[in-house]
């Protein structure tokens, strides 16, 4: 299945202020006690889904993130202790399809209320392939190595539905405080679509609609903004491009007016540099959110989304 990756379009970015923006006070690392408290007790996977437990959350959840912050996610390892995390917490938020040593230790511990993001939106199939405008210039179709995505937080749109859901878990798992539940669900739903609306007029005219990145992630993110996602690797980030697909980038690169290839804060630069330099290109970052570090372009998921659509912008050429 060739798929092309639409993504952004837009003006001005406003104030990270605008979003009310704040990093997550109340989250716990994964070494943190999960069960022993006297609030409602969330194991998160990683960071997207921990940052929407805290925010629909409040004061009455505790949340324990899986994944520590710098920590690539797709290459969890759950340990004894997190198991037992698991299985003494009142409900684990998960993303089915990304981690999965989660998907697992879930299925098998046995938590009292499973919140499964994945099945709150829907997935589609998204490869590498050189397609679109590429493969127009090449006269071929590329090689895909797709399946499910799993990345729908970076859509802001999805990652609105997604909200929703937990918000309505969490009023049925805890409803001594379903009315809160329910007003910061409502809040955070109002913010992400005043980014959804951020990013379409930020990057509704563009020069170009095309993006290099070294992992396929910003799938979702490229077919909500009219753009096309060209990946060097595939959904996996640490897979190795072919000397064919590096080829074909470049050849792409010069047909669309492509000025960056994009890489991720958790993963080497290395590839980027490579292609970039071969191709005559500059490199950027484009933050998929796995987590947040020290070299993260924000403080908290609003943040950086406003700086990858600040990256973008300057990529494409808007106007």
């Amino acid at each position: 299945m060739n798929v092309r990756r639409r993504l952004i379009s837009g003006t001005a970015v406003a104030a990270a202020t605008a979003l009310g923006l704040g990093g997550l006070t109340a989250c716990s690392s994964a070494d943190a006690a999960a069960g022993d408290t006297d609030k409602y007790d969330v194991v998160a996977s990683f960071y997207p889904m921990a940052f929407l437990a805290e925010r629909i959350g409040g004061d009455h959840v505790h949340v324990t993130s899986l994944t520590e912050p710098g920590q690539e996610p797709h290459d969890l390892e759950i340990s004894a202790r997190q198991t037992g995390q698991l299985e003494d917490s009142d409900a684990v938020l998960y993303l089915k399809g990304l981690q999965p040593a989660v998907d697992k230790a879930v299925d098998q511990s046995g938590p009292k209320t499973r919140i499964d993001a994945a099945a709150l939106t829907t997935l589609e199939e998204h490869g590498n392939e050189v397609g679109g405008h590429a493969a127009a210039h090449d006269g071929h179709e590329g090689e895909e190595s797709g399946g499910k995505d799993p990345h729908v937080w970076l859509d802001p749109v999805r990652y609105a539905q997604i909200a929703e859901g937990v918000g309505k878990a969490f009023e049925k798992g805890d409803p001594q405080h379903a009315a809160d539940y329910r007003e910061n669900t409502a809040a955070l739903v109002a913010q992400l679509n005043d980014l959804d609306k951020q990013f379409r007029d930020g990057l509704a005219h563009t020069k170009s609609k095309v993006f290099i990145t070294t992992h396929a992630a910003f799938g979702y993110l490229a077919e909500r903004y009219g753009l096309t996602e060209e990946a060097v690797n595939g959904l996996d980030p640490e897979s190795e491009p072919s000397i064919a697909r590096i080829r074909d980038l470049e050849r792409m690169a010069k047909a669309d007016g492509v000025t960056t290839v994009f890489y991720e804060t958790l993963v080497s630069d290395k590839t980027a540099k490579t292609v970039a330099g071969d191709a005559g290109l500059r490199t950027d970052v484009l933050d998929p959110i796995e987590g947040i570090t020290k070299k993260s372009r924000g403080a908290d998921y609003l943040a950086v989304q406003l700086a990858n659509l600040k990256a973008l912008r300057q990529a494409l050429g808007a106007r």
